[in-house]
């Protein structure tokens, strides 16, 4: 009989919650000297019928993560009846979550990983809306899921970041009358592009709010109602060039203009 210290480890997922326990477990024993095999992705009974037949004769533990309740059952029943050593490392928690807040568990596995793939996704959606703000680089408008446009103190960025959170890809050109805007936007696809206007006197009043917040002049070129005239006139003419649909956003929450957003470019099959 094999008498080095082991461990399986089996799981229906990946395992490394599993892993680590056991690992963190093991360093109270003889410096964690103690050797583990690790079985991930577990999905049925012969699975589980090979992984008994090593340990049965192996000086082991098995420790595992499984929520598929067959599964388990079959393990607890036929560890018992072989006499191998077998730790639900999950379940007395998770019996006590049920308990506790009154609900029952999935048991799906995997469902770890498709949170930290949702986690990613969205920091990775973060980056982008930071690395193609305001026009910072046009290289960015093909790759983006959507493409806002709109004068400036029209909510852009916010809504980018917003939008990043629900993992979209959002590039954001701010429309300037003397500066053409970067003719990458007129190649795209009309349903990924959206037009942001407001109204003049909210647009005014925001952009001397703005200038107050920067201990400048409120009669600066900025907010003064003619320009503003002028820039969201010249905004109207781009989004027509380009055929996108428009959002006013001058009484909206970034929140509900996202909700706008989301609605109209779903019903445009985005």
């Amino acid at each position: 009989m094999n008498n080095k210290e082991m461990v399986y480890v089996v799981s229906d997922s990946v395992g490394e919650t599993a892993e680590l326990m056991v690992r963190a477990v093991a360093t109270q024993f003889n410096g964690g000297n103690v050797e583990i095999q690790h079985y991930s992705f577990v999905e049925d009974i012969k699975d589980l019928e090979n992984i008994i037949a090593v340990a049965k004769y192996s000086h082991s533990i098995i420790a595992y993560t499984i929520v598929i309740p067959e599964l388990k059952q079959y393990l607890d029943g036929k560890a018992k009846e072989e006499g191998i050593t077998a730790i639900d490392l999950m379940n007395p928690l998770m019996e006590a979550f049920a308990k506790k807040f009154n609900k029952d568990p999935k048991r799906e596995p995997r469902l770890m990983r498709k949170l930290d793939d949702n986690y990613f996704r969205r920091v990775e959606a973060v980056e982008f809306a930071v690395k193609y703000d305001d026009g910072q680089d046009v290289r960015g408008l093909k790759r983006a899921d959507i493409v806002l446009i709109g004068v400036s103190r029209t909510s852009k960025t916010p809504l980018s970041m917003y939008l990043a959170h629900k993992r979209f890809k959002v590039a954001n050109v701010p429309l300037v009358p003397e500066v053409a805007p970067p003719s990458e936007l007129f190649e795209l696809p009309r349903n990924k592009c959206v037009g942001l206007v407001i109204t003049p006197d909210k647009l005014n009043e925001i952009r001397k709010e703005r200038l107050k917040h920067l201990g400048l002049m409120p009669v600066a070129n900025y907010a003064d109602f003619d320009r503003i005239l002028e820039e969201l006139d010249y905004a109207e003419k781009i989004m027509k060039r380009i055929g996108c649909p428009i959002i006013n956003v001058s009484n909206k929450a970034v929140e509900e203009t996202a909700d706008v957003l989301l609605a109209m470019l779903k019903k445009r099959g985005v």
